[in-house]
C-alpha cells in the first residue's frame, strides 16, 4: 500500500492543505464544547442573556469556520485520490503493455482487468478517507482526551478504563477479517473469468445447448463469492454495534459519575456537558479510525495484487539496438528450440528454414504440430529456448522490438477488428496511410466489394470484435490491414480459413503481385492454398518432418502424403 501511496509525492500541496484544513476543523471542534460549557455556566444559570448571545455568536463563526474548512478539504483530498487512481492506471496499463505473452498467460487477463479496475478503486476510495482521517481521528482523539483531562481529570479515569476493551474489540475483529478479504478478490476474479469466457464464448454455448451448464457454474462461483462477502461483512458489522454499546456505557458511566461530583461541588453543569461532548469526540474519532481499519485491509489486498503485477519483470527485455535493414526481407530459422513456461516437451524442437524475399514459404501440418506456435516467435511474442531467429539478417533478441515489428505484416489466425470505422481499422496497419492506400489494400484483400454495399462504404462503423461483419469479411479486412503497411515480411496465420475457394484463390493471385519484393510465410489448413508455395515446410511434432515444393514432397514427406490425400483427389494433387 504505502509503494502506492508514494504516487501522492505528485499531489503534496493538496495534501499539505487537506492537513492545514483538518487541523483547523478538529481545532473548531475542540473549541465548540468549552464554548457551549461557558454559555451554560456563565450565561444560563446565572440569566446572563447578552453573554448567551455573544458566546452563540462566536460558535457560529467557529462552527462556520469548521465547515468551510472541511468542504474544502473534501475537495482536495478526493482530486490527489482520484489523481493517484489515475496515475496509478496509467502507469499498469503501460507496464502491462510489456508484457510478453508469457506474463499475460500467468496471470490471466481477467485477473489483469480486475486489478487494472477493481482494485485501483478499492485504493482509490481508501486514500480519500486516510486524507482525511490520518489527521483528523488523531487530533480528535488526542486533543478530546486533553480538553477532557483539563474539564476533569479523575472523570476521565472512566475513558482510560474503557479504552483498552474497545480497542481490542476492534483488533480481534480485524483478526478475523483480514484474510477473507484476500478470498473475496480471489473470488471476485475468478467470477470475471467465467463472465469474460460466457461472453465472449456466447455462440459456442448457444450452438451446444450449454447454456444450463454456464448458469450453474456462474450461479456456483456468484454462491461462493456472496458466502465469503456475508462472512467478512458479518464479521466487519460487529464493529459498529460494539462502538455503539461502548460509547453508551461511557456516557451512562460519565453522567453518573458526573452527577456524583456536581452534588459535592467538585463539578458544574456546563462543565459535565462538556466532558459528555469531549467523550462523544473521543468515541466518534475511534469510530472514525474503525471505519478506515475496515477499508484498508482490503485495500492493502488490491494494492498488494496491484504491485505484484507492477513488480513483474517481463521474461524478456528489449535491449536491442541493431537495425533489421540489412538484407530485406529474409527470415531465417536457425536450430530453434522453444518450450512453453512450465511445459515439460518444447512445443518447438531444431526448427531450421529460410525464407527469402520474392518467395512464398508454407507451414503445414496437423493439429498441435506447432504451426502458430512457430509464427509467435517471429515478432517475439515468446522468447525462444535456444537457436536463433534472423530478420532481415539481424538476430531478433539483438534488435528492439518495436524495429523488427515495424519490418512485419502479421494477420492472426483469430482476426482482431477494434471499435471504429472500416477505414480505421485499415489505417491500424499505417497510421498515416492516405484514402488511396486503404481503398488499395481493401482491393488486394477482396474487400472492396463489401465494403463498397455498405451505406456509408469505408467509413461504417464496427462494433465491437467486428460482430456485425462475417468470418470472411473480418479475415479481409484483416489482411488489408496488413498490406497497407507494405511491410518486408508477410505472416499469413492460417488467414484465409474463413474465406471459399473462389475468394481465396483471387485473393492469393492478388498477393502475387503485391507481395513480389517481400518475404511471404503463409501458415495453412489447406493443401490447395500452399501447393504453389515456393518452399512448404511439413511440421510434425513440433520439428520438421519435410521441406520443399509440393511435387517434391508428395514424392518424399509420407506425413505430407497424407494431409494431401485427405484432401484432395488424385487429380486435384497433381
Amino acid at each position: 500500500m504505502i509503494k502506492l501511496l508514494k504516487h501522492l509525492t505528485l499531489y503534496k500541496w493538496m495534501i499539505v492543505s487537506v492537513f492545514v484544513l483538518i487541523f483547523l476543523q478538529s481545532i473548531a471542534n475542540l473549541y465548540l464544547p468549552t464554548l457551549m460549557s461557558d454559555i451554560v455556566d456563565k450565561g444560563v444559570v446565572v440569566g446572563n442573556i447578552p453573554y448567551i448571545w455573544k458566546i452563540g455568536g462566536v460558535m457560529l463563526a467557529v462552527s462556520l469556520l469548521g465547515a468551510i474548512a472541511s468542504v474544502i478539504a473534501s475537495y482536495y483530498s478526493s482530486k490527489a485520490a482520484v489523481g493517484l487512481g489515475r496515475d496509478v492506471r496509467k502507469k499498469l496499463f503501460y507496464h502491462i503493455e510489456n508484457f510478453s505473452l508469457q506474463e499475460f498467460d500467468e496471470v490471466g487477463t481477467s485477473s489483469l482487468i480486475t486489478r487494472s479496475t477493481n482494485d485501483i478503486t478499492q485504493v482509490q476510495q481508501v486514500t480519500i478517507m486516510m486524507l482525511r482521517m490520518i489527521i483528523g481521528a488523531p487530533m480528535m482523539l488526542v486533543g478530546g482526551i486533553i480538553m477532557a483531562v483539563l474539564k476533569d481529570a479523575k472523570l476521565a479515569l472512566v475513558i482510560v478504563l474503557i479504552m483498552p476493551v474497545l480497542i481490542g474489540s476492534i483488533l480481534l475483529i480485524l483478526y478475523k477479517g483480514i484474510p477473507l478479504f484476500r478470498t473475496v478478490q480471489k473470488k471476485l476474479d475468478r467470477l470475471n473469468l467465467i463472465f469474460r469466457e460466457n461472453l465472449t464464448g456466447i455462440r459456442v454455448i448457444r450452438a451446444f445447448s450449454r447454456e444450463k451448464e454456464e448458469k450453474e457454474r456462474l450461479r456456483h462461483t456468484n454462491k461462493e463469492l456472496t458466502d465469503v462477502s456475508i462472512k467478512v461483512n458479518k464479521i466487519m458489522a460487529l464493529m459498529m454495534p460494539v462502538m455503539m454499546l461502548v460509547m453508551n456505557v461511557t456516557v451512562v458511566l460519565v453522567i453518573w459519575f458526573g452527577g456524583l461530583r456536581i452534588d459535592h461541588g467538585g463539578m458544574q453543569i456546563g462543565d459535565l456537558m462538556a466532558f459528555i461532548q469531549y467523550v462523544m469526540q473521543i468515541m466518534f474519532a475511534l469510530v472514525m479510525a474503525s471505519m478506515m481499519f475496515v477499508m484498508v485491509p482490503r485495500a492493502d489486498v488490491s494494492a498488494k495484487r496491484i504491485n505484484k503485477v507492477l513488480e513483474m519483470e517481463p521474461a524478456f527485455k528489449d535491449h536491442g539496438s541493431k537495425s533489421a535493414d540489412l538484407t530485406k526481407g529474409t527470415l531465417e530459422f536457425d536450430r530453434v528450440t522453444f518450450h512453453y513456461p512450465g511445459a515439460e516437451e518444447p512445443a518447438l524442437s531444431d526448427i531450421s528454414f529460410t525464407a527469402k524475399p520474392g518467395e512464398v514459404t508454407a507451414i503445414i501440418g496437423g493439429t498441435g504440430s506447432g504451426k502458430s506456435t512457430l509464427v509467435q516467435l517471429i515478432p517475439r511474442f515468446y522468447e525462444i529456448s535456444n537457436g536463433s531467429i534472423r530478420v532481415n539478417g539481424v538476430d531478433i533478441q539483438e534488435a528492439a522490438q518495436k524495429e523488427i515489428r515495424s519490418k512485419i505484416g502479421l494477420v492472426p489466425q483469430k482476426a482482431t477488428l477494434f471499435t471504429g470505422t472500416i477505414a480505421d481499422n485499415i489505417r491500424f496497419g499505417k497510421e498515416h496511410a492516405s484514402q488511396e492506400e486503404i481503398v488499395h489494400a481493401a482491393r488486394i484483400a477482396q474487400a472492396e466489394e463489401f465494403i463498397n454495399k455498405l451505406p456509408q462504404g469505408y467509413e461504417s462503423e464496427i462494433e465491437q470484435g467486428g460482430s456485425n461483419l462475417s468470418g470472411g469479411q473480418k479475415q479481409r479486412l484483416s489482411i488489408a490491414r496488413a498490406l497497407v503497411r507494405k511491410p518486408d515480411l508477410y505472416i499469413f496465420d492460417d488467414s484465409f480459413s474463413a474465406l471459399d475457394y473462389k475468394t481465396d484463390a483471387s485473393l492469393r493471385y492478388a498477393l502475387k503481385e503485391e507481395t513480389k519484393e517481400s518475404t511471404v510465410v503463409i501458415v495453412a489448413q489447406r493443401v490447395s492454398t500452399v501447393m504453389d508455395a515456393d518452399q512448404i515446410i511439413v511440421l510434425e511434432e513440433g520439428r520438421v518432418s519435410g521441406t520443399g515444393t509440393h511435387e517434391d514432397l508428395l514424392e518424399s514427406s509420407p506425413v505430407y502424403q497424407e494431409i494431401v490425400k485427405s484432401q484432395l483427389t488424385e487429380e486435384e494433387s497433381a
